[in-house]
């Protein structure tokens, strides 16, 4: 640890570079999505999606689980105490609990969004049609406030950390 001029000690200096909001109207629209979608699949699909869309939204959250707990210990970064499943909005799902490093952050959720629609397009050959694109559905509506926190820092430098609240995703550079 560094002793600062005043005296006390400091051991990370990081500094909020940007904060991505989640206001009220925004988390409106997030849940209408999915409801939007379930009317749209049953006029078009089948009545039976609204009974898919409950199942599937279990079986997305298994999978992208998974997914990121395989690209974490591929990767070798520790996650003991690090991630947990949240089910606050609009962050569901296997979440950092603490700062993580926006590169590693990006690498899970780049490899969530592409083998998360892999897996999903695999149902096409044994599930009704209704059913995978309630998968399809459900995957990237979880994603959805991930991707955009990513796309809104796409221009940030990749050795940041993020942090996640239910108000705010923040960006922190040293």
């Amino acid at each position: 640890m560094d002793v600062n001029n005043k005296g006390s000690a400091t051991f990370y200096q990081y500094k909020l570079i940007k904060k991505i909001n989640t206001t009220t109207a925004w988390l409106r629209v997030y849940m209408a999505i999915p409801v939007s979608c379930v009317v749209v699949e049953t006029i078009f699909l089948s009545w039976w999606s609204i009974l898919y869309m409950i199942i599937a939204a279990p079986v997305i959250l298994w999978i992208q689980y998974v997914i990121s707990r395989s690209v974490l210990l591929i990767s070798g970064h520790p996650i003991a105490k690090r991630w947990k499943m949240s089910y606050r909005l609009p962050w569901l799902g296997y979440m950092p609990d603490q700062y993580i490093n926006y590169g590693i952050f990006r690498k899970i959720q780049l490899h969530n969004l592409w083998i998360g629609l892999s897996i999903t397009a695999l149902f096409i050959v044994w599930a009704p049609p209704a059913f995978t694109v309630s998968m399809a559905v459900c995957h990237l509506w979880v994603l959805l406030p991930r991707l955009y926190t990513l796309f809104r820092l796409k221009r940030e430098e990749k050795d940041g950390m993020l942090k996640f609240t239910p108000t705010d995703a923040s960006y922190y550079a040293q």
